[in-house]
């Protein structure tokens, strides 16, 4: 590596770190999976192959809420359909529509199984959304342009993204005469929040939602900040109590030995980091990003978080010293590799789009206290804005979210308002708690399953899957099934009335 590439890597490291920043900047990541872990075994038949999915381009309008000429800008975005299923409009067979979140929808297309998974059940057409300045739905021409700075930036938000979806959704109910047919929105992670929102902004489109791990209490100081961590925490100490106190120890054995003359020296060579570590944070940070990491994504038959332990008790047996251990867990997590790249975790290839996401309307106050296996880093918000102005010159909007679509009071608010949306939440995934766990009324419900983690429910389906995770599909399916037979109902009897 140049001295050039290490200086790079330096400075990405110090502006994009990953779970445990200094000032607390970045939120942990969001993704309905993992980049750095995969099941491993052959996936079943119902897996699409590329020749059953036809990929379209949609015309889309820039800007849905306003009228200014470059408002009527347009773009090309990326929407993917499979046919194989579907009983036709002739029958108002029905229609799911996955909600692409913040990464290239081919990824999603791979892992992403709950729609063709119970699509021949349904007889459904599946339509899956690339959300806009993601993958190949980049406007302005080039991700260059795109991201140039905070004025082409600024079409990048939440609701710009539901209403591209709406507009997507009625393009195609028009172009295969499915008038009728009922339409379910399913998403995970920020993509399972986007789902919940539409359903309560466009009730008219949808007729229900699946929000899987959707964090949607996660703004506005409605969860508590700690609660990511304290639920990693939970994970690790569930799984072996041995490996939850060598990882609490561990970060006062790190700074100790930083603090010799060569103490950097001596942790680069420790954890075979691939440059020379600068200072301690670029190692706490990688550390925490595996805990974040395998505990969000702790999925059969891996069981991410049992292996990290593993390593590290293997080590203790040998009565190794602490960091000894805590690198054995590395190794287990990561493979035996001939070095350890500190910005593993950043995934770069999105961080623009979702740093300004963030930045803008996304804030998500995620700290950890001393009751963690963490060293203490409260959430700081006035540094999260002098970061966030710093980097792209606006101001977050800390308070947006629940202005917009609500979240306080929500139980009162959904119960009122709302219909047809599952929640649904593993609670193992420190994300859950920011996710609705509780029943709201009798259609907006809260589907949870006490091993399960992060949007696990809605990846596709594996004979080994434990009996737990395929009773949960099946509770969801039921529900859905619930709404679509009333939909039926519904229809036969209105359909004939005539309009007001």
């Amino acid at each position: 590596m140049s001295s050039i590439q290490i200086l790079l890597s330096v400075f990405f490291l110090i502006i994009f770190s990953s779970c445990l920043p200094t000032t607390q900047y970045k939120i942990p990541k969001l993704g309905a999976f993992p980049k750095n872990i995969h099941r491993t075994e052959p996936q079943t038949s119902s897996k699409s192959s590329s020749k059953d999915l036809v990929t379209f381009y949609y015309t889309q309008t820039l800007d849905h809420f306003s009228y200014k000429p470059e408002s009527y800008t347009t773009f090309r975005q990326r929407y993917v359909i499979d046919f194989r299923y579907w009983g036709g409009a002739n029958t108002s067979a029905p229609i799911f529509v996955f909600f692409g979140a913040e990464e290239d929808l081919d990824d999603d297309l791979d892992a992403i199984g709950f729609l063709s998974d119970n699509a021949p059940h349904f007889k459904a057409l599946l339509i899956y959304i690339e959300h806009r300045y993601y993958g190949k739905s980049i406007p302005f021409g080039s991700r260059k342009e795109a991201l140039k700075n905070a004025e082409t930036l600024g079409y990048l938000n939440s609701a710009q993204a539901i209403a591209d979806c709406a507009a997507v959704i009625m393009h195609l109910k028009k172009k295969y005469s499915a008038k009728d047919s009922p339409v379910i929105v399913i998403g995970g992670s920020y993509g399972g929040m986007l789902t919940s929102w539409f359903r309560l902004k466009y009730p008219h489109i949808a007729l229900g939602a699946l929000a899987s791990s959707a964090p949607i209490l996660y703004f506005d100081d409605i969860a508590p900040q700690e609660g990511y961590y304290s639920i990693v925490t939970k994970d690790f100490k569930e799984t072996s109590e041995s490996c939850y106190n060598t990882i609490r120890k561990s970060w006062g054995e790190i700074k100790k030995i930083a603090s010799k003359p060569n103490g950097l020296a001596i942790l680069s060579k420790k954890f075979k980091t691939c440059y020379p570590l600068n200072r301690t944070f670029e190692l706490e940070d990688f550390l925490d990003s595996i805990y974040c990491e395998a505990a969000q994504y702790d999925y059969p038959p891996e069981f991410p978080v049992s292996t990290v332990c593993g390593g590290i008790n293997k080590a203790s047996a040998a009565r190794t010293g602490i960091l000894d251990r805590i690198f054995a867990g590395v190794v287990a997590y990561m493979g035996n590799i001939s070095c350890y790249d500190m910005n593993a975790f950043n995934y770069q290839d999105k961080t623009e789009e979702w740093r300004w996401q963030t930045c803008s309307e996304l804030v998500m106050p995620i700290g950890h206290e001393s009751n963690s296996m963490f060293p203490p880093a409260p959430f700081n918000l006035k540094n999260y804005i002098k970061d966030c102005k710093s980097l792209f010159g606006v101001l977050p909007q800390p308070r947006w979210i629940t202005t917009y679509y609500g979240g306080h009071d929500l139980k009162l608010i959904l119960h009122r308002f709302g219909s047809n949306i599952i929640f649904s939440n593993g609670l193992r995934d420190p994300y859950s708690g920011g996710g609705v766990l509780n029943n709201i009324s009798d259609s907006i419900v809260a589907v949870s399953a006490v091993n399960g983690s992060h949007c696990l429910d809605i990846q596709r389906a594996s004979p080994s899957d434990p009996h737990w995770l395929v009773t949960q599909r099946k509770i969801e399916v039921k529900i859905i099934e619930g709404w679509i037979s009333k939909y039926y109902t519904d229809l036969l009897e209105f359909k004939d009335q005539t309009p007001f």
